[in-house]
């Protein structure tokens, strides 16, 4: 039993499981911004060209049965801005990645390849010699 639980608590403190977490956290966050976004701003230039609010009205029956047009309008308007706006976060993070990423300039000398250049002078001036 005691190596169910260490096995347990290593897995529940893994880095990727507390990433995944946040990103958990964080996503719930992000799609209120752009129910915000959706409901305050683009249903707002909706409402202002067609008259209503938003498209939650549009619907249609046949033989009885409603069709929620609309609604089905609303939700693939919030699924498309939410991936352009993913879209746009996972390259603004790239890129800043890759300016992080510095190339290797001519750095100091680690005091072991201080030691190995100067054997090697010293054998280079022997075998001159």
């Amino acid at each position: 039993m005691r190596s169910f639980f260490r096995e347990f608590r290593k897995f529940a403190i893994q880095g990727n499981l507390i990433q995944v977490a946040v990103a958990f956290v964080i996503g719930l966050y992000f799609k209120d911004v752009i129910d915000k976004l959706t409901n305050g701003i683009l249903l707002a230039v909706v409402a202002a060209m067609f008259g209503k609010p938003n498209f939650s009205d549009i619907e249609f029956s046949v033989n009885g049965s409603r069709f929620l047009v609309g609604s089905f309008l609303n939700a693939l308007i919030n699924f498309v801005l939410v991936a352009f706006l993913l879209f746009l976060v996972v390259r603004a993070w790239e890129a800043m990645l890759e300016r992080m990423r510095l190339e290797p300039d001519e750095q100091d000398p680690t005091p072991d390849q201080v030691l190995l250049a100067e054997i090697r002078d010293l054998l280079a001036a022997r075998s001159e010699g």
